[in-house]
């Protein structure tokens, strides 16, 4: 143990240490440098280029999440908005929910990853490029971490970020059920001097497709005839699918980007081990189908970054922690489910189709379509809190708010990542937050409108709400400070002696 610690002595020292700087790891980073956490990341790739386009576009909440932070704008202003919900081949319309982001946004994952670095550069979060992390022990007060220079590590907590073949995730030992891959796909960017047949296709075994990108190249994902899981694609592959599939390979030349795919379904049986813990495709892998993947992990990353902080900071206790798997694995568990769905019904045999026409059938009508829209986008995600109010454990809305300092939205003041209490200045009702002061702002002001969740439709108008820094709401008051103690308590830490 003596050994141990002489070790870490000369290790580099950093609060958190967060393996994979993807979108995952990026939210993270951010969350943590706002509460004024010593952060660092190692990330394998020497820049934040990458190859290929992976994810397309943000859902709403997604945006909301980023609109929380202040940083929305950058996102919306290098992409496009549109209704990217979808569901079985129907695209769901979030038009009339009930939000200021009642949309999605097309942005190449690229994009995102350039806009988050440029974000958490001005946050001041160092990273670590061109290395990887080998190995780490844990012991009681932190983790080492190995470095693939030869250099470690020191941290108190360290946070697998690292995709859906995580390092972190196995050498902590924490098992990832699922379900193995019944489809491949061929995903690639190629050009082609022949005239290609744009468009979606499908046959009893899936689907597949061609479409140009904006600089002249063909983007295919292709169907493979056997399951393949090795090695990553070549030229002659997709040559040999085209043919397959088209009956041509419409004078393919040149691939600028190859990769696959599956439909491989898989989810960790734990979200933390001791001084480790996991989020996005470590924790959760599925078909990209209804592009879920970059949405659920830039989630989990909100949903945990506070927290993390909290514990670090010695605010809160380490039980705080466990709210994290408790809150975020449901939510990815339906994700999951719902995306095995549309892959079977992505299937195009006549039995299928008429299944799928049958599912279109319902989300054409307006109370299915709002269920799965809300869904899909994130927008219905409700964490059990308890009985009580409808909005609590869910998001709260951003409210045009009038108040002494003038009007201002609810997500501006969610800006620095720190918990709100938000009294709208119900009669007689008496609030003392001073114990937990250092910790909660308190906001005094005053909403006027009608309160509307999706979904749920209009809900009574409370006296007043207590915020979490990722926009979730802890408590709900009905007149009475009934309950707020105990919240605040959970939630933020015990209360500050006088």
């Amino acid at each position: 143990m003596h050994e141990e610690s002489g070790r870490s002595a000369a290790a580099t020292q950093h609060a958190v240490v967060i393996a994979g700087g993807g979108p995952t790891g990026l939210m993270l980073a951010g969350e943590l440098a706002l509460a004024r956490v010593d952060v660092a990341i190692v990330e394998r790739r020497e820049s934040q280029e990458l190859a290929g386009s992976r994810s397309r576009g943000l859902h709403a909440r997604t945006i909301e999440v980023l609109d929380q932070r202040g940083i929305a704008e950058r996102f919306l202003s290098q992409g496009k908005v549109a209704q990217v919900a979808g569901f079985a081949m129907t695209p769901l319309d979030l038009g009339d929910f009930p939000t200021r982001h009642n949309y999605g946004l097309a942005l190449l994952q690229d994009r995102f990853e350039r806009i988050l670095a440029d974000w958490v550069a001005e946050l001041r979060v160092p990273i670590h490029r061109g290395r990887e992390v080998t190995g780490f022990a844990q012991d009681d007060t932190g983790v080492d971490v190995e470095l693939s220079d030869g250099r470690s590590l020191r941290a108190k907590y360290l946070v697998g970020c690292d995709g859906g073949r995580s390092l972190i995730r196995k050498k902590a030992g924490i098992d990832f059920p699922g379900w193995d891959a019944s489809i491949s796909y061929v995903i690639a960017e190629v050009e082609m001097t022949g005239e290609p047949a744009f468009g979606i296709r499908r046959d009893e075994k899936g689907t597949y497709a061609l479409g140009k990108l904006d600089d002249g190249r063909v983007g295919l994902v292709l169907r493979e005839e056997q399951v393949d899981q090795g090695d990553e694609p070549t030229l002659r592959d997709v040559r040999e699918g085209l043919v397959a599939l088209y009956g041509t390979d419409f004078g393919l030349r040149n691939a600028t980007w190859l990769s696959r795919f599956t439909d491989v379904t898989r989810q960790a049986a734990s979200y933390r081990e001791r001084r480790v813990l996991l989020a996005g495709d470590a924790a959760h892998i599925h078909s990209p189908v209804g592009g879920q993947g970059l949405n659920l992990g830039v989630q989990d990353a909100v949903n945990l970054g506070w927290k993390l902080a909290q514990v670090v900071g010695g605010t809160s206790p380490e039980g705080l922690l466990d709210t994290y798997r408790s809150e975020r694995h449901p939510v990815a568990a339906r994700a999951l489910r719902k995306t095995m769905a549309q892959t079977a019904l992505s299937r195009g045999d006549a039995r299928m189709d008429a299944v799928r026409e049958t599912v279109s059938e319902l989300l054409r009508m307006d109370e299915p379509r709002k269920r799965y829209a809300a869904m899909m986008s994130g927008l219905d995600v409700h964490y059990d809190l308890g009985d009580g109010h409808p909005l609590l454990g869910r998001r709260m809305p951003d409210l045009d708010l009038v108040g002494g300092a003038g009007p201002r939205r609810v997500f501006t003041l969610l800006h620095e990542a720190r918990p709100v209490l938000l009294d709208l200045g119900a009669p007689g009702l008496d609030i003392d937050i001073a114990p937990w002061a250092d910790r909660v702002r308190r906001i005094d002001a005053r909403y006027d409108g009608a309160w509307e969740l999706p979904v749920l439709g209009a809900v009574s108008a409370p006296a007043a709400v207590l915020i979490r820094p990722d926009g979730h709401v802890a408590w709900v008051g009905d007149g009475t400070d009934r309950g707020l103690r105990d919240a605040l308590t959970r939630w933020f830490g015990p209360p500050t002696a006088p």
